[in-house]
């Protein structure tokens, strides 16, 4: 007969279990699925984050801002996306923004009226590409003063209402189509990569229009300029969709070259969302600025609740025919406020970007590991550890 003897009880502090969790992470990623480890894409890993306006910690002080970069820096991140443009309003002094009635920014500390150009100098001392992030692009709030002071600058539905509805609640859309509107984006990106050595600027999936607007009298009178017609009806008519994606894909062209003549080396980033998404509900062509060249890095918003969703939008033929042209990423939701996504999910999601050959970048730093109830700081970022346990600069 065998005897079987208790084993002795063993305490593990949390400190122990940390480090037991990280190598037991190490040893599952490097040995278990090796492929996964190292990109092998032609270029660099992408391995961003967000920054927004929910980040105070980063945001709000300078000792802050230092320990959260090196932190970054740390864990092996390469690239930093900071908000520059959001609501209707400048993270940053602008003269482009006080000449259209937008009020400069009124900060508490010396660090909050330069808050960009300390995130460039510390990123960039720790490595870190910095590349702003025009969030809301031609969205802004109807009660902004961007909107109030500048009426004619708003598009409208066919039934003439104006107001739309997003996850940060009610907007309106700048007309993208507008003369002035482009030249008021286009000056906001200059100042931008003007006034700080930064290294790149990036646009989301708010430069666009979605496409039940884009009946506004200035639009009208341009489209019936140029096809002798009425706009249809049906705002999914497919010729009035192409017409209104190629007008944004204009701007953007142009845009791009306005920022490599003041900048050539600056890098041009997109964050769409998934092309069917993008291009048939909100006109934006992502693809086609892909094979036009105006477009050096690409991160799409993949923000699917399992790892199913999640997959099913990785082997698209847009994705697979970008990745082999620029570095090609995509983006991950790492939580909402008070709503953290399980650290297991995110690893499975990075893991099966890698599976694809594509980068990751998480939206957002705040939800990477703070505001957790369920799961330790200390585990998130072991995780993330052993993730990026070899480093992957971009500069």
């Amino acid at each position: 007969m065998t005897h079987f003897f208790p084993l002795p009880q063993i305490n593990i502090n949390k400190i122990q279990k940390t480090i037991i969790l990280f190598l037991v992470s190490v040893f599952f990623i490097v040995f278990l699925h090796p492929q996964q480890v190292i990109s092998q894409s032609s270029f660099p890993e992408i391995r961003g984050v967000w920054l927004t306006k929910n980040d105070t910690d980063v945001l709000l002080d300078r000792p802050g801002l230092e320990n959260s970069l090196r932190e970054l820096a740390d864990l092996n991140f390469n690239t930093i996306y900071p908000v520059v443009w959001n609501s209707g309003y400048v993270s940053y002094p602008s003269e482009v923004a006080q000449r259209v009635g937008i009020p400069p920014l009124v900060r508490s500390s010396e660090h909050n009226k330069n808050v960009i150009g300390d995130i460039v100098e510390e990123g960039h001392l720790k490595g870190l590409l910095v590349i702003p992030w025009f969030e809301f692009g031609f969205m802004t709030p109807p009660s902004s003063e961007l909107a109030i002071k500048n009426p004619r600058w708003i598009t409208n539905r066919r039934d003439g209402s104006k107001i739309g509805e997003s996850a940060g609640g009610s907007v309106v859309w700048l007309n993208p189509f507008h003369p002035q509107v482009q030249q008021f984006i286009m000056d906001l990106v200059l100042e931008i990569i003007t006034k700080y050595p930064v290294d790149g600027i990036q646009f989301d999936d708010h430069t666009v229009l979605p496409r039940d607007f884009g009946y506004d009298p200035y639009t009208v009178a341009l489209y019936k300029q140029e096809t002798k017609k009425d706009p249809p009806a049906n705002f999914k008519n497919a010729h009035w969709v192409k017409w209104r994606a190629d007008k944004i894909t204009d701007f953007m062209v142009r845009l791009n070259k306005a920022v490599k003549e003041r900048k050539p080396s600056a890098i041009f980033s997109v964050a769409p969302n998934p092309y069917h998404t993008a291009y048939n509900i909100f006109l934006q062509d992502w693809h086609k600025w892909v094979n036009l060249g105006i477009v050096d890095e690409l991160i799409i918003q993949v923000y699917r609740p399992d790892l199913k969703a999640f997959v099913k939008e990785l082997n698209t033929p847009q994705i697979q025919s970008a990745r082999q042209k620029i570095p090609t990423g995509v983006a991950i939701l790492t939580g909402l406020r008070n709503k953290p996504t399980p650290i297991t999910l995110i690893e499975d999601k990075v893991r099966q970007a890698r599976r694809y050959r594509l980068g990751v970048a998480f939206f957002y730093y705040e939800t990477l590991w703070e505001n957790t109830t369920t799961e330790s700081d200390d585990l998130r970022k072991a995780v993330v550890r052993a993730l990026f346990f070899n480093p992957q600069r971009r500069n």
